[in-house]
């Protein structure tokens, strides 16, 4: 069986500069030579380097379809693949430099393969870094992870909005950043690239009628900023056998320095690889993609490295958790999980919150007219994930009389929160207006006295509902630190949206949105200082977009 070639994704934008840009694309093949071209009648020409993606592998959890080149469809686990596989993809990559701002020109890219076989691209736009003073409008969105609602809720972006100059994603990208189908061609439909370009397939049924959704063409025309979310870092390198064990297999590094001494580090705790091997993103000298700082027409943004593990709240599962290690692991230290271990310390004297503070003292920040920080992990939210406090866990072991291991618990101080004690004055004081982030897969937005503004704008679909009214957290009984059930943690009140909110079984307006029914994306127009949320009912495919709630940066 044979099939024309075709390249894995459309091309999309990275790391814009004043005269520049850089294109990027994903094939299945090496290829003889990968091009773009550009400008009037596409005349100009730009060569791409090519990487081999060095991680990207299959197992028999993952759901790939069939492609001209993989002839068989994997719907259900290990029909197809019985143990994890290396899938060969490679990352090509040319910058387009002479772009003057504010003129978006035509681009195409073209990859030659080895038996001399060609295949294009579309054309689309693309615009160097734009002049301050330029109206934009950005995407901001956070924890697509393949949910149900992500296709609708990326073609009703470009539905309601046209083209976005930029996207600005706050982590969790896919849910296992190694499985190459997540970023490409999940069988479901609704896999990263596609959603994110127009070629999703998926499929909404409700009520017995089928909606299929193709998601938006968005960052073949525009940039995409990210930062790390806690679904971009895989565990210990092979030691398990599915990618999704692998993924949940994260220790301390120090802790792997103990275990593993003389072998490699990031191999034998936690690694970003195929996060930073997927896409061109500014750098800082400190924190390379994993922390930096761009500007972007009127805005100065901030990206830090802001997540830990998520581990399980439950205290009758047989797994490690947030607060125990699993019984049946008690006497193996080399399998806990050490609770909800940090990634990047972010801490007062670590290097990242060293970087962080130079940075809002730097020129380029100050004069900045829009101030806006985005990282992971929530500040403030009526989400389950805030709780425990974002600190480090603190260990218990509890023995018998003869020294033998009963329990082994954690604790997170709450007035050792690195994000509430350490970062947030530091972002107060330098004026910071906006901070973005997500990880509890709902929306909801604050405001501190100061008038600086939270904004989690996550849902697409898996929600686990908001701790209000009724629904409390899960948390810990007889703990020595408070673990609270109800509203945010941290002691702001959530806004309930201006324009349109949700009505709750009392008939109030409720403050937040968690649903698997309703999704929300919010645009960032940065002429008029606007930041503007829309919903969309996918069980009524028929309906209009509707404008819930409206806020103006000072």
């Amino acid at each position: 069986m044979t099939s024309a070639p075709q390249l894995l994704t459309d091309p999309f934008l990275q790391l814009p500069t004043e005269t520049s840009v850089r294109v990027v694309w994903f094939t299945e093949f090496a290829g003889s030579q990968h091009l773009v071209n550009y400008g009037d009648n596409l005349a100009l020409t730009s060569r791409a380097s090519t990487i081999k993606l060095s991680r990207t592998r299959e197992d028999e959890r993952c759901l790939r379809r069939a492609t001209p080149t993989h002839f068989a469809n994997q719907t259900e686990n290990g029909q197809v693949y019985q143990q994890t596989l290396w899938r060969d993809i490679w990352r090509h990559e040319a910058e387009v430099t002479g772009l003057t701002p504010g003129v978006r020109v035509n681009y195409r890219v073209t990859s030659v393969r080895e038996d001399g076989e060609t295949v294009s691209s579309d054309v689309f736009t693309l615009a160097p870094n734009p002049k301050p003073g330029t109206p934009l409008k950005i995407l901001l969105t956070s924890d697509h992870q393949l949910k149900p609602m992500t296709a609708a809720n990326l073609q009703k972006v470009v539905e309601t909005v046209g083209r976005v100059d930029a996207v600005w994603f706050a982590g969790d990208l896919v849910n296992i950043s190694d499985r190459a189908s997540e970023w490409f061609d999940d069988n479901r439909g609704g896999a990263f690239f596609p959603a994110l370009q127009g070629r999703a397939n998926y499929t909404m049924n409700h009520d017995g009628v089928n909606t299929t959704y193709t998601g938006g063409q968005i960052i073949q025309h525009a940039p995409l900023f990210s930062c790390i979310g806690n679904h971009e870092v895989m565990g210990r390198f092979q030691r398990n056998p599915s990618l999704g064990d692998e993924f949940n297999d994260t220790i301390p590094r120090a802790v792997a320095q103990k275990l593993y001494s003389g072998k490699s580090l990031k191999d034998n705790s936690f690694n970003t690889d195929t996060y930073e091997e997927i896409f061109t993103l500014p750098t800082s000298k400190a924190g390379g993609k994993r922390y930096y700082a761009v500007t972007f027409g009127d805005v100065r943004l901030v990206v830090l490295n802001i997540t830990n593990m998520w581990r399980t709240p439950k205290f009758d599962s047989p797994y490690r958790g947030r607060y125990k290690e699993a019984v049946k692991d008690l006497d193996n230290p080399e399998n806990w999980g050490y609770g909800q271990l940090i990634y990047e310390p972010i801490n007062k004297g670590s290097q990242q919150y060293n970087w962080l503070e130079q940075e809002l003292n730097s020129d380029e920040f100050k004069e900045a007219k829009y101030k806006v920080v985005m990282f992971h992990h929530p500040p403030h939210t009526l989400g389950d994930n805030i709780v425990p406090a974002y600190t480090d866990p603190v260990q218990i072991i509890e023995r018998d009389d003869l020294g033998n291991i009963k329990a082994v618990r954690y604790e997170y101080p709450k007035d050792a929160d690195y994000i509430i004690r350490d970062v947030i004055p530091l972002l107060e004081a330098a004026d910071v207006q906006l901070v973005l982030y997500g990880h509890s897969h709902l929306w909801n937005r604050f405001c501190s006295s100061s008038g600086m503004h939270f904004l989690e704008t996550s849902n697409v679909g898996n929600s686990y509902g908001a701790a209000w009214g009724d629904n409390k957290r899960e948390v810990p009984i007889g703990y020595q630190e408070e673990y609270v059930v109800l509203g945010d943690p941290n002691n702001l009140e959530p806004i309930v949206p201006t324009i349109a909110p949700l009505l709750g079984e009392d008939g109030k307006p409720m403050p937040y949105i968690a649903s698997n029914d309703i999704t929300v994306f919010s645009i960032f127009d940065t002429g008029t200082g606007t930041i503007s949320s829309y919903r969309f009912d996918t069980r009524k495919p028929d309906s209009e977009v509707v404008k819930f709630d409206e806020f103006k940066l000072k």
